[in-house]
């Protein structure tokens, strides 16, 4: 019976491998040979050529490895099975263990054979993202930086402290990589929902990048996951023997805006084209950074942006669900739970969407003071009442005149909102875990919406506002549902399924990222971002819709992401941004075809393969 499942086993791999392969004249499936200027052990230790036993024997002989590895060669296909059995008997053996015992040996394996393989690791990662992008990325990466100093065994990219100060134009050359495509930073002051981790934030920047290579086909060689270190005011950190950051207080003011800017000064210098994505900021940092940066260098922040992005695209497919047109967007109800980077982000990217609604031209038009927005902190509903209340924030505060609700105060609790405004949309990005308590999701049942929607969106699954079962449960089995972090979908009693879709921000960042790139955009604009997330909204058909799926499949990302890309792309080439990378210039995107846009992207991602290893001497 073992040798039957095995052998069926084999044959869903050769299929798998068969269909995920990129089709000819790709460009990617046959390489010509690679010049490697190493010889022996140094091979087998260095994870970019590191084949393992699938070096055939001429090339052990001509470089050095014969009698370095066990005879037998086994081919891709062999290798790749035998990766997919151990990770399934890794799941077999765990059976029981707490969850966070079973994700972290989950992250190991998997950083195992990063760390030994990284072709074979990049083509596992491709082949399988559903499975596994939840321990690469969201929730488990939120585990690995909490436990970062004692997983720690080798560096992976780079680091830059306060220490550094005056040397990062010199520093940045110890990086091996002549090209850089992509860079993710944080300086590890908010990390996911967990807050300050320090340096252990650096697991963020290398799980974004591992999804950059495995949605958008970043060449690994061409990414660089990098640490500003400015200090920890996390206390248990720099209490404790292992964290290996800096044992400071986090700098402040001027003295951390030199730091950050000299190492953009830095990275701009040796890498001009380089995107760079923020990751991970603070609130006051993340905005202080994007307005600081977005029109000197090609960056985002995709906090502020991404989520952002995503968020809008879920906001739009809700409209679509109560079967209403686009254009009632203007006319939804939505309370968002959470006035950090990411909500502020929400909701200035949902007003700008407003305003490019067909026949909306200006503010007026939608009448004097129009906000459709109810936003709450940790101390209420926000209003123009408040004492000191935040630019970013003011101008989404309730105030007075005849669209506001009787008897909402300064303060108002959620639940006294949810029940006066009856929301169409009730968001989450507030970083506390089930805050929409039963009693919160019962009032959302009274929603003026034949469809309410709920979105949980903080991370990791611990911070999540609440989670599909309560929503089905309370609101009713016609509401929608989405969520930052992975959740299964639930079976409802008419024998329908709930969907538990991921408003994941893997949807969009790989998408701006490459087309970015591509189409060699001097900055990221917001016409760039808008274009990212319509074309996401636009990806869901009627049908999945009325069904209550607002996002597509994680396991179809790569068509996503080369969709997303063109539309990036595109953007930029209509907003005069694009200069051209090094095979195709603006005039020529500019006359491709939407669908000739997407075929270029897609056959520019990278793909995993084995090239043939020639020695240079």
């Amino acid at each position: 019976m073992l040798r039957h499942a095995a052998a069926r086993r084999s044959a869903q791999i050769r299929r798998l491998l068969s269909t995920s392969a990129p089709s000819a004249g790709a460009g990617s499936a046959l390489r010509g040979p690679c010049i490697v200027h190493k010889r022996g052990t140094d091979i087998l230790h260095d994870p970019w050529y590191n084949k393992d036993t699938a070096f055939p024997l001429t090339e052990r002989d001509r470089l050095g490895l014969r009698g370095l590895l066990p005879p037998r060669v086994m081919s891709f296909e062999q290798q790749y099975e035998r990766f997919i059995n151990s990770y399934h008997s890794l799941e077999h053996n765990t059976k029981g263990e707490p969850e966070s015992v079973v994700s972290l040996a989950k992250w190991r394996i998997l950083n195992r054979l990063h760390d030994r393989n990284e072709t074979l690791y990049y083509r596992v990662l491709i082949d399988n993202i559903k499975d596994f992008a939840p321990i690469i990325y969201t929730p488990t990466v939120g585990l690995v930086c909490e436990n970062y100093s004692g997983l720690f065994r080798r560096p992976r990219g780079m680091y830059f402290s306060a220490k550094d100060k005056g040397e990062m134009m010199s520093m940045i050359y110890n990086w091996p990589a002549e090209t850089v495509d992509m860079i993710v930073v944080t300086d590890g002051s908010r990390i996911l929902g967990l807050g300050d981790l320090g340096v252990q934030g650096i697991g963020i920047p290398i799980g974004k990048l591992d999804v950059y290579v495995a949605a958008a086909g970043i060449n690994p060689q061409k990414v660089l996951p990098i640490m500003l270190d400015v200090g920890t005011n996390n206390e248990k950190l720099l209490d404790d023997k292992l964290y290996l950051g800096l044992r400071q207080p986090r700098l402040e003011g001027e003295e951390y805006l030199a730091v950050v800017d000299e190492f953009m000064e830095a990275v701009h210098a040796r890498w001009p084209k380089a995107i760079v994505q923020f990751e991970d900021f603070q609130m006051k940092w993340a905005f202080e950074t994007l307005q600081r940066y977005r029109n000197r260098f090609c960056m985002f922040n995709d906090d502020v942006q991404g989520t952002a992005g995503v968020a809008l695209a879920g906001l739009l497919g809700a409209v679509r669900a109560q079967g209403r047109p686009l254009t009632d967007f203007t006319k939804q109800k939505i309370v968002v739970v959470g006035a950090g980077s990411a909500g502020l982000g929400v909701l200035n990217m949902a007003k700008h969407a407003m305003l490019r609604m067909p026949g909306i031209h200006k503010i007026g038009e939608l009448g004097e003071g129009h906000n459709q927005f109810w936003v709450l902190d940790k101390d209420g509903l926000i209003t123009k009442g408040r004492k000191g209340l935040d630019s970013a924030v003011a101008r989404f505060a309730r105030g007075f005149g005849p669209e506001e609700v009787q008897d909402l105060h300064e303060g108002a609790s959620l639940i006294e909102v949810v029940k006066k405004v009856k929301p169409h949309v009730l968001l989450g990005l507030s970083g506390v875990g089930g805050i929409f308590t039963k009693e919160v999701l019962k009032a959302m049942k009274e929603s003026d919406s034949p469809c309410p929607a709920v979105f949980a969106m903080s991370n990791p699954t611990t911070k999540a506002e609440c989670t599909p079962e309560d929503v089905f449960k309370h609101v009713g089995e016609n509401a929608v549902f989405a969520s930052g972090s992975p959740f299964s979908n639930v079976t409802l009693s008419n024998g329908r399924k709930g969907y538990a879709n991921q408003a994941n921000n893997m949807y969009l960042f790989p998408g701006i990222g490459l087309g970015a790139l591509l189409s060699g955009a001097r900055h990221i604009s917001d016409g760039m971002l808008h274009a990212a997330s319509e074309c996401l909204a636009s990806y869901i058909t009627d049908d999945a819709i009325r069904k209550g799926i607002l996002f597509p499949s994680i396991s179809s990302i790569r068509h996503i992401t080369a969709r997303v890309g063109a539309a990036v792309a595109r953007a930029a080439v209509d907003e005069d941004l694009a200069e051209g990378c090094s095979d195709m210039d603006p005039r020529e995107l500019r006359s491709m075809s939407e669908s000739d846009t997407v075929d270029y992207v897609a056959r520019k991602m990278w793909y995993p393969v084995y090239s043939p290893l020639v020695n240079d001497k």
